[in-house]
């Protein structure tokens, strides 16, 4: 548990490589996952590099992959997942798999064209089928009836001479253009040609889409070839497929006794055909999640390699990485897998470098702690070796959740939810659900979890239950004989609880509120009183928690300064002002008994007037003897304070620095305090060309510029910062307040509104009408109670964690660790 407490300690480490081993001990590592390559060929260009003929044949087979992937989607085939990981591929059995990716690539993309050609086929001889059966039943009708014979009659020149031909053409076209198609063909051809249409009940197949559309046939009779030209046109502009008719029925009837036989040996091709395809996908849909694997590894360890240097011999690959201390000899171990899998006979060598440079911030996280982490992690990555505010949050977060969130039915509700998610966490990853709010809550639920029970104490605490009191351990308060003879409250509209009264109160509750505050009227004004000032002490407690966690920072990085002038005065200014005011929180319930606690002083007019040295106060009396003394000490030690943090602290800087500077080129003659500033910095850079040292007998390292006007900028800033903080972040606790007096009356306007409803009922009635009233009240108190009030708790927690928390102690201003590693490459892809 050691390396939770504080990042872990990171090396930057130099790897040799020897050429035909470097594959397979990239591979190791990414197996390993603990080391984080750096580039060190920023200056090349990607396409130069030397492994990027073979990067580009693995994203050559990958694009095949995905192509093959997404026909067995479009097939509706599921894929195989056994959870196999296989091992990295050998650089020579890239061949076979390419050969085998070209193979599958090239049958499907011909059993595609073939497929569509048929099926193109297959949809014009349909359409064929429907205009020669539709076309014969337009002249059948001509037939029979007159008056439509009589209007073809009316398009023939010369009216009632004698008759001359028609011609005519025959198609199909998209019913949803059929009405535009007939007003172009009315304005173009003037009224000239009669159109004749019927709609073909079944859907057709596009082959180029796979969709189905709704076609409709027609048939278009004019006279003359300039008619005939336009009609066709018109035809091809609205992508209308003709289709040549015969103009007698008994050549009709061939044809369409030909088309009908093509059509069922088509459907037969077609069949066979399909059910080869679904053989080839269906083979490989077993062992696609395999071939992307291998693909991706390949794939990234070739984008790795890419990021070492090579040696001039050629011979070897020089890479840097960073990788935790704790696991060198996990990763030599690894490099000597990789050798021996490679079959070479020369060591990979590890070497430890020295470095100046800041290392990445990595801390180590299971399945419990990961989702505490995120959430420090969201606020910003700490600094290399920085306390971490996980293990703390583990505890804070979910109870400063629950004191706004207390209520036991609904924390004993988040608690089932949260244990059916842990109790079933193998099942729900190996479903990989794509449900982006689903997988949240998920990942999450360790924390779901925690909040729920720490719920379901303060709940016992608070007494709530639904918005009820549970009378678990009887009142401590004696009403009934108030109430005349029948000893009952129903003569009583307003019950207001006095303990001042003889006999009423006869000693509190062992565990939590008295049940009886739910009936009195002054239930609230009690609540708010208890709330308030419980807000306020974990305030005050969990802020002078994250002060002294800044100690073990200072303590760490050995700066005595920052401990003196820092931490000391922090702790002290708050623990004298808001730290008393807690004192005296809990000094008051002790002092004043339910006699005396009318003459009570208010303990906020009490530290104003501390603040504003006002003691003359007739209205509000002193609360002890000496009263007066102690918080005068108090004010001015937290006045004092301030010029340490803010004064001090930085001529205490300023000092230290020309203290190093004399140390170090007092003693060099061309070196003078009283040079101008254009004359020291030409001075400080001819130091620095020579590897920092000045030419000095000591030989100790220049001193680093200072600039005292940046310096005495940021520690005022800081300064007023944390003091106006203090006051600030006080007050921002009583959101704790705010929220748990808000979630206790929308869970009593809840209770009273729709579940009073249903249990006020007394007829035969009322089982039915409580079952939908209590329907009702469990989707209201989910959605509103446990989801939405919920998240805003969780919110303000996070709020109370990052803002008031954190800013005490944690930076936050590092880089995080991202190791080379397999799984977390994978899981970019695989996360379904």
């Amino acid at each position: 548990m050691g390396e939770l407490f504080r990042s872990e300690e990171m090396t930057l480490a130099q790897l040799f490589l020897q050429s035909e081993a470097a594959y397979c001990c990239v591979s190791e590592l990414g197996e390993l996952g603990m080391v984080q390559f750096r580039d060190l060929n920023p200056d090349v260009n990607v396409f130069q590099r030397k492994f990027v003929n073979e990067v580009r044949r693995c994203e050559e087979m990958d694009r095949k992959l995905r192509f093959v992937e997404k026909e067995i989607k479009k097939a509706n085939i599921p894929t195989v997942d056994t959870g196999e990981n296989p091992e990295v591929p050998f650089p020579r059995d890239m061949i076979d798999l390419e050969a085998t990716f070209e193979k599958l690539e090239n049958e499907l993309k011909e059993i595609n064209t073939n497929q569509e050609a048929l099926k193109k086929n297959f949809l014009e001889l349909t359409e064929l089928k429907h205009i020669l059966h539709r076309t014969q039943q337009f002249f059948d009708e001509v037939g029979l009836f007159h008056p439509l014979r009589h209007t073809i009659d009316v398009l023939l020149e010369g009216g009632r001479g004698a008759p001359l031909r028609l011609g005519f053409v025959a198609g199909v076209i998209s019913r949803e253009r059929i009405p535009t198609f007939e007003r172009m063909l009315w304005r173009v051809c003037r009224g000239n040609v009669f159109l004749r249409k019927a709609e073909i009940e079944d859907p057709l197949e596009d082959p180029a889409t796979g969709d189905q559309v709704h076609k409709s046939v027609f048939i278009i009779f004019f006279q003359g070839d300039q008619l005939k030209n336009r009609v066709k046109k018109i035809c091809e502009g609205f992508r209308a497929s003709l289709y040549p008719c015969p103009e007698t029925p008994q050549e009709r009837k061939e044809m369409l006794a030909g088309v009908n036989s093509r059509i069922d040996d088509l459907q037969m091709v077609l069949n066979q055909t399909e059910d080869h395809r679904q053989r080839v996908l269906q083979a490989a849909s077993k062992t696609m999640r395999v071939w992307f694997i291998k693909v991706r590894k390949m794939k990234a360890i070739y984008h790795t390699l890419n990021l070492c240097n090579i040696d001039v011999t050629q011979k070897c690959l020089i890479a840097e990485v960073w990788c935790p201390v704790s696991d060198l000899d996990s990763i030599q171990f690894a490099l000597r897998r990789g050798t021996e899998r490679s079959g070479s006979t020369v060591p990979s060598i590890l070497n430890r470098m020295q470095t100046k440079q800041t290392p990445p911030t990595f801390n180590k996280t299971n399945k419990f702690t990961s989702g505490f982490q995120n959430i420090v992690d969201a606020y910003g990555i700490g600094n290399y070796r920085e306390i971490n505010p996980a293990p703390y949050t583990i505890i804070t977060f979910p109870f400063l959740f629950a004191v706004m969130f207390g209520d036991m039915g609904h924390g004993l509700l988040m608690t089932c939810i949260a244990l059916y998610l842990v109790i079933r966490e193998s099942r729900l990853v190996a479903q990989k659900s794509d449900n982006e709010m689903f997988n949240m809550v998920f990942a999450g639920r360790y924390i779901i979890l925690l909040m729920g029970m720490f719920s379901v104490y303060t709940g016992i605490i608070y007494n709530d239950c639904f918005s009820k009191s549970l009378n678990m351990f009887g009142s401590g308060w004696s009403v009934r004989p108030m109430f005349g003879p029948k000893g009952t409250l129903d003569e009583n509209a307003v019950l207001q609880l006095d303990p001042a009264v003889p006999g009423v109160f006869n000693g509190p509750y062992p565990l939590g509120i008295d049940p009886i505050w739910n009936l009195a009227t002054n239930k609230l004004t009690f609540l708010n009183s208890f709330k308030m000032k419980m807000s306020v002490i974990l305030g005050v407690i969990h802020m002078l928690f994250g002060v002294s966690l800044s100690l073990f920072n200072h303590l760490y990085f050995k700066k005595p300064l920052n401990i003196f002038l820092g931490f000391i005065p922090e702790i002290v200014f708050m623990a004298s002002l808001f730290g008393y005011l807690a004192l005296l929180v809990f000094y008051k319930w002790t002092a004043y008994d339910a006699f005396t606690s009318k003459d009570a002083p208010s303990l906020l007019i009490h530290f104003i007037n501390m603040c504003l040295f006002n003691y003359n106060d007739p209205i509000n009396k002193p609360l002890y003897k000496g009263q007066m003394g102690i918080q005068i000490l108090l004010v001015l030690i937290a006045l004092a304070c301030v010029p340490c943090m803010l004064i001090v602290k930085t001529l205490v800087l300023r000092r230290q620095h020309l203290w190093k500077k004399h140390l170090v080129c007092g003693s060099d003659p061309t070196y003078n305090l009283t040079m101008s500033k254009q004359q020291q910095l030409k001075y400080i850079q001819t130091c620095v060309t020579i590897p920092l040292l000045c030419v000095c007998s000591n030989h100790l390292i220049f001193p680093p510029q200072f600039d005292f006007g940046d310096v005495a900028v940021n520690q005022a800033i800081h300064t007023i910062e944390y003091c106006l903080g203090c006051i600030s972040n006080t007050a921002s606790y009583l959101r704790l307040w705010a929220l748990s007096l808000a979630h206790a009356q929308l869970s009593e306007v809840l209770w009273s509104m729709v579940m009073h409803l249903g249990l006020a009922s007394r007829s035969g009635g009322g089982f039915f009408g409580l079952s939908i009233i209590f329907s009702a009240f469990a989707t209201l108190t989910v959605a509103i109670l446990l989801i939405m009030e919920g998240l805003s708790a969780f919110l303000h927690a996070l709020r109370l964690h990052w803002v008031e928390f954190q800013n005490k102690f944690y930076c936050g201003q590092g880089f995080k660790f991202f190791p080379f590693s397999f799984e977390s490459i994978l899981d970019g892809r695989f996360d379904e």
